[in-house]
């Protein structure tokens, strides 16, 4: 796991390129916003993730 900001996300692009010709299945934990969070106190990338993570239910 890497942490959820931008040197996180490049380290885990880089190592997806590296592991994926490999066969092995690469994939990351859920992003979002936490149940029970005020939607005016999100910050813009935790917002979009959370929009394009969202789930049919």
């Amino acid at each position: 796991a890497t942490n959820p900001n931008l040197e996180g996300e490049q380290t885990a692009m880089y190592l997806n390129r590296l592991i994926s010709p490999l066969g092995i299945s690469v994939t990351r934990l859920a992003r979002g916003l936490p149940f029970g969070t005020e939607l005016e106190y999100a910050d813009d990338v935790t917002l979009t993730r959370a929009i394009e993570g969202r789930q049919k239910f």
